[in-house]
């Protein structure tokens, strides 16, 4: 079980000294977890189509070379949404044939190379449309092309995720006065246009809604293909969006369960008319994630315990300054990196920040921490460590993969040997000063 992988890796990380005074925070990704959420992803689409479906895992929810690497031996590609995305994509080994490009701000430029990669490309907006005309009409290119729609058919519990909204700045409105008719005119003209895309949102975003918007691309491509008199449209770009469950181990939303009901609320899609390609990224990697850190102090504030850590704002950004709509889970070990035990106590569990806010959790019941302890974070792996946010110059943590080899009683791991794999080190602080533009110290005063 990756709980029981988890125990074993917080241990080893103490015992080995990845996690140490001289490094009180570090970051593990479960490579086992990892695999496994692939395989559930392909074995899900595969039970309900014998179509050719392209899993593009969305690179943002984890911009590392080695998890791209690892996912694209697990069979998926990747969904990149700058040129910086695409650089890793590249360096992974990921190649143009399995790779997307969606953004709502692309450069000629980005284009441009885009086409002459062979990078599948989903246009975002009528005026991106006129540039690709200029650019297919003066280069022959390989890349399937397409437009992103928005549905329109609502928000989920966070607005900021929810991009099928009324207003959303994602694709081309299809409610809007006079759009969809401009969108099914777009394809009447450029029959290399053979691809449509949708994405519903993410996190907050239930299955219903995700299901609808694809509903709704779904028909619009039918509309498009009825109209032009041929099967043009070929292959539906659905998005990603699974949810993750932040309040347990537990996997749930399953992409099994995602997967029925498409078929059973857009069948048409699986008929093997339509080739898909997907785009999930949070959950694929968040449950497979952990922050370790080492409990630097303990004190008490106004009757309540406090224990102050180093790990706060500058990873888990969104849980500090959105706490209620990103909560996460905290998990009390003692210095040695087993479970703490003992009765639950009311404590905030602070991060090193200098403001007021950068807190992991407020009011939780845990074990009372003390000073030297080990706090973990699981369900960290997407959106959190590879996501530094700089406040303080506070430093980039190591990141290392685990293994846990089994002792051979086939328990899920047992009295297993964990091995670690760095994925990025640690950033040092002369990279902090060269970032910081240490090389131009006198440029201001010069």
């Amino acid at each position: 079980m990756a709980s029981s992988r988890r125990d074993l890796a917080v241990r080893a990380s103490v015992d080995q000294g990845l996690l140490s005074p001289a490094e009180p925070v570090v970051a593990l990704l479960d490579t086992a977890g990892i695999r496994a959420s692939a395989a559930a992803l392909t074995s899900a689409f595969a039970a309900v189509t014998d179509a050719p479906v392209l899993h593009a895992f969305a690179v943002k929810a984890a911009p590392l070379v080695p998890v791209l690497r690892l996912l694209h031996e697990a069979g998926l590609g990747a969904e990149v949404a700058s040129p910086g995305e695409l650089a890793l994509a590249r360096a992974a080994g990921v190649p143009p044939t399995d790779t997307v490009l969606d953004s709502p701000a692309k450069t000629p430029a980005e284009l441009r190379q885009a086409l002459a990669l062979g990078i599948a490309v989903n246009a975002d907006n009528l005026q991106e449309l006129d540039r690709l005309d200029a650019l297919v009409a003066s280069a022959p290119t390989a890349s399937p092309l397409g437009i992103r729609v928005n549905p329109q058919v609502g928000a989920g519990s966070i607005g900021a995720l929810s991009t099928a909204t009324a207003t959303s700045k994602f694709g081309v409105a299809l409610r809007d006065e006079g759009a969809r008719k401009a969108v099914v005119q777009a394809y009447l003209e450029r029959p290399w246009l053979t691809r449509l895309h949708t994405h519903t949102g993410s996190q907050g975003v239930p299955l219903a809604l995700m299901a609808e918007g694809v509903g709704e691309a779904y028909a619009l491509a039918e509309e498009i293909n009825r109209t032009v008199g041929r099967q043009q449209i070929d292959t539906l770009d659905i998005g990603g969006g699974l949810p993750v469950n932040f309040h347990s181990d537990e996997e749930t939303p399953t992409y099994a369960e995602y997967a029925r009901l498409l078929a059973d609320t857009v069948p048409g899609l699986f008929d093997g008319r339509y080739g898909l390609v997907t785009e999930f990224g949070r959950s694929l990697l968040a449950k497979h994630g952990t922050v370790l850190t080492r409990v630097e102090y303990t004190k008490t504030s106004g009757g309540r315990p406090i224990a102050v850590t180093h790990a706060g704002v500058q990873l888990a950004t969104r849980t500090v300054y959105a706490p209620d709509a990103w909560p996460l889970r905290v998990l009390a070990y003692d210095s040695e990196g087993r479970r703490r035990t003992g009765e639950d106590t009311v404590q905030d569990v602070a991060g090193p920040a200098c403001f007021a806010g950068d807190l992991l959790a407020t009011g939780r019941a845990l074990p009372l921490l003390r000073q030297g302890d080990v706090v973990a974070v699981p369900d960290t792996g997407a959106y959190c460590f590879a996501h530094h946010y700089a406040y303080n110059s506070l430093p980039r943590p190591g990141i290392h993969g685990f293994t846990v080899a089994e002792d051979g009683d086939g328990g899920g791991g047992g009295d297993g040997v964990v091995t670690f794999t760095t994925v990025r080190k640690p950033q040092t602080l002369a990279e902090i000063v060269a970032e910081s533009g240490g090389a131009h110290a006198d440029a201001l005063v010069g």
